[in-house]
């Protein structure tokens, strides 16, 4: 009995975790590329949960019957929409404050993201919204008394999960615009001097961090059904854990960092408390960063003379 309770936690931690990853793919990309945070990004998260639910509403209107083709377009669209939002952050609130100091932009960050609540509560409403269950289901292994379970629902999250960090890992490792992104990362200025468009690069990232965003948001949206203006503060605290975590500026570190940072409260609810769970998983963080300041898979920063 105790392994089932075991597997199925660690089911749940994973599943949890790849959300986590994705979403802190954002941070991390970001901090790589102008060394900043972007605090505006979990609400970004959020919008994209709204853009999810919208865009399932207009396919019901219009007969879409298929959930398969409803799932893909979805995702295709509210990728999109959602990038456009991230590429609108960057040119409003960091691009003109590159030159000023670096609190300038975490304070614009700020506003853009209480604007962002705000918006979207007037929009939509304050109120919990929700969507109907897409994809029900399980897979079932053990007894009928024992036994672990695997949704579809959890199956689909892990795979568009690991097909996102599969394409945007070749991006980054194999394209002009990837080499252009880790050029851009080590040094600006040079990057520039040797024909990168730095400005370019910059927006592509933020559009980039918000298209991971939007897969989270998509996912935990037709999983759970239900969402509100303000999932984005819980979920982007989380998932800017999950990045410190793992190293902010390492993209394998935010993936490490969110998959720990689930298990952790997974296992922690499963067998301790789910009162604490995240009381627990913010402890781990600051034992960790005690041993390895600059996080799990993180390089400490050879600072400029």
């Amino acid at each position: 009995m105790d392994f089932y309770i075991l597997a199925q936690q660690l089911v749940n931690g994973i599943t949890l975790g790849a959300i986590y990853g994705l979403i802190a793919v954002g941070y991390t990309m970001v901090y790589g590329v102008i060394r900043m945070i972007n605090f505006a990004h979990g609400d970004v998260y959020m919008v994209s949960a709204y853009i999810a639910a919208i865009t399932l509403a207009v396919l019901h209107f219009f007969g879409v019957q298929s959930v398969p083709f409803a799932l893909i377009t979805v995702l295709v669209i509210t990728c999109v929409i959602t990038g456009f939002y991230g590429w609108s952050i960057e040119r409003v609130a960091y691009r003109p404050l590159r030159g000023s100091t670096k609190l300038a932009p975490l304070i614009s960050a700020i506003g853009i993201s209480l604007m962002l609540q705000s918006y979207v509560q007037i929009a939509q409403g304050a109120r919990d919204q929700g969507v109907p269950v897409l994809i029900s289901g399980a897979f079932r292994l053990g007894s009928d008394r024992d036994f672990v379970q695997i949704t579809y629902m959890q199956v689909v999250i892990l795979a568009a999960s690991f097909i996102a960090m599969a394409i945007l890992t070749y991006v980054i490792n194999h394209t002009q615009i990837g080499r252009q992104c880790r050029a851009t990362q080590q040094n600006r200025g040079i990057s520039a001097i040797l024909g990168v468009n730095t400005d370019r690069i910059i927006s592509t990232v933020f559009v980039i961090g918000a298209g991971t965003a939007a897969v989270g948001g998509t996912l935990v949206t037709i999983n759970y059904g239900s969402f509100n203006f303000f999932i984005g503060f819980v979920m982007g605290i989380k998932a800017f854990t999950a990045a410190v975590l793992g190293g902010i500026g390492s993209l394998p570190g935010a993936i490490l960092g969110g998959l720990l940072l689930g298990l952790t409260e997974a296992l922690f609810a499963g067998y301790v408390s789910t009162d604490y769970k995240d009381v627990f998983a913010f402890a781990l963080l600051i034992i960790i960063l005690f041993f390895r300041p600059y996080g799990l898979m993180g390089q400490p920063e050879i600072q400029k003379v």
